[in-house]
């Protein structure tokens, strides 16, 4: 499981913050799974508040997400003492956990018009993580391949190779491809979006036949909005004639049930 931290919620109460991550980790535990924490994000709204949020918006793909530290935020360099601080914090009282598979330092840097504005904090990042050493591996996913400089960034700092794909078997296949030179275990943090043709049935035996983990986006039906496409909003906040993402209805039954039944299959679990 991938999950995404945010600076201002451990600002407003770093020990509050810490007491749930602490809380979350051990449910996590009783299931047998073991998250990865996200510490920053490049995507979506540029401008985050604390206290309660907005309601979603009717058929729109995630209108409520936040990135963080936000835009100009990110480019403000009198800003990274307190980023400093955060990073420090949490991974001074994580980094050991054994409940933690690993810490994605970045989602998507570059995203949402950046490009290669965020390269001084994502270093920054880099070096307070390192600084901290914690005990397991660090990670910056790979997402888009015209970001050169970037994609240089994250493949030389990343103990683990992590990358989103949502295109099809054919396309993702060479993004296997290409990042196996670098001899180091790989995870697909980002895939399935139905309406682009990355679906579990042709993409989750591709990634188990090249032994790279896998973890789509999208759970369950709920606020995040992500069973609605990026650029495809339904105004009515109706069913779209196909999910993007997401697996579970709210009543938690399968959107589809032979997609539930092939990763149980797939997971060898019965």
């Amino acid at each position: 499981m991938r999950v995404f931290l945010h600076s201002l919620a451990w600002k407003q109460d770093p020990k509050g913050f810490k007491t749930r991550i602490d809380q979350f980790l051990a449910i996590c535990a009783r299931h047998k799974i073991v998250p990865m924490f996200v510490f920053f994000d490049d995507c979506w709204n540029k401008t985050a508040l604390e206290g309660k949020q907005p309601i979603p918006k009717p058929g729109v793909h995630n209108s409520g997400w936040l990135q963080d530290p936000g835009d100009p935020a990110s480019k403000e360099s009198l800003n990274y003492p307190f980023l400093e601080k955060y990073v420090t914090d949490i991974l001074s009282s994580f980094g050991k956990d054994k409940r933690v598979l690993m810490w994605d330092l970045n989602n998507e840097p570059g995203n949402s018009g950046k490009g290669d504005s965020t390269i001084p904090l994502l270093t920054n990042v880099i070096k307070w993580a390192r600084a901290a050493r914690p005990e397991q591996p660090i990670t910056i996913g790979l997402w888009r391949w015209e970001l050169e400089k970037l994609n240089a960034i994250q493949v030389a700092n990343s103990d683990v190779i992590t990358y989103h794909s949502y295109e099809e078997p054919n396309w993702h296949e060479r993004t296997i491809n290409l990042l196996k030179i670098y001899d180091r275990p790989i995870i697909c943090t980002e895939y399935m979006a139905r309406t682009r043709n990355s679906r579990f049935s042709n993409i989750l035996p591709l990634l188990k036949k090249k032994n790279v983990g896998a973890i789509n986006w999208g759970f369950v039906d709920g606020k995040t909005n992500t069973k609605y496409a990026w650029d495809t909003p339904v105004a009515s906040g109706g069913e779209p004639a196909e999910w993007f993402h997401d697996i579970f209805r709210q009543d938690g039954t399968p959107y589809r049930r032979e997609e539930t039944e092939l990763i149980r299959k797939l997971n060898a679990r019965p």
